[in-house]
């Protein structure tokens, strides 16, 4: 069974494709900004991930003890 939220967020989804790309027709207004907005967003979460993870297995190395 799916739990409520995730159809909720289905429907909104679906319904915001719906609208974009329904009968009226394709809106490509806007959609540069859209997408470069949507590309430093997905960038910047890379680095952080980058980020997080060079940090964490340099302390892992760093407690290592090679005695």
């Amino acid at each position: 069974m799916v739990p409520t939220t995730v159809l909720t967020i289905w429907q909104y989804v679906r319904g915001c494709i719906h609208a974009r790309f329904g009968p009226g027709g394709r809106n490509d207004y806007g959609s540069v900004v859209e997408v470069v907005i949507l590309t430093a967003v997905f960038a910047a979460l890379a680095i952080a991930v980058g980020i997080i993870i060079t940090t964490k297995v340099t302390q892992k190395a760093n407690s290592i003890n090679l005695n």
